[in-house]
């Protein structure tokens, strides 16, 4: 019997990296392998939102984001933007912390549709349209509730 691969060659999956405005709707969004590390990530983000969205000066990001590297190739795509890390408490139990919570909200919000909730998809640009599929659903859906 040949000898088993390690697990981790067997996994599959899929990152998701979503950066959204003030009130949780979406700007962007890119699908891409679990393999590539989310500093890279991120670059490859901005550079595809580079020219969308000119006024954007300041970014909220996670401790993933920390890195150099990153920071390097933020200001190589577009270097008027401002990052400031939203590090997590060192508490054990669970804190609300400012700007952090909004993108969590919209994570919530977009896994209650089944199609995201798991890795159903073979390829990233069908993941992509899920998930683009759903936040047009919450941007029409918001408007809504508003009005009623």
């Amino acid at each position: 019997m040949p000898p088993r691969p390690s697990s981790t060659l067997q996994i599959k999956g899929k990152k998701r990296h979503v950066p959204v405005d003030t009130e949780g709707l979406l700007l962007c969004a890119i699908v891409h392998a679990a393999d590539i590390q989310d500093r890279d990530g991120g670059v490859l983000l901005m550079s595809t939102m580079f020219g969308l969205f000119p006024l954007l000066l300041k970014l909220y990001a996670d401790s993933g984001y920390r890195e150099p590297k990153f920071q390097e190739g933020l200001q190589r795509v577009c270097g008027q933007i401002n990052v400031e890390i939203v590090k997590r408490s060192d508490i054990g139990k669970f804190v609300v912390l400012p700007r952090r919570w909004i993108v969590e909200r919209t994570i919530a919000w977009l896994n209650r549709c089944r199609r995201l909730a798991k890795d159903w998809e073979c390829l990233n640009r069908n993941a992509l349209a899920f998930l683009r599929w759903a936040s047009v659903r919450l941007m029409v859906r918001k408007p809504c509730k508003v009005f009623k």
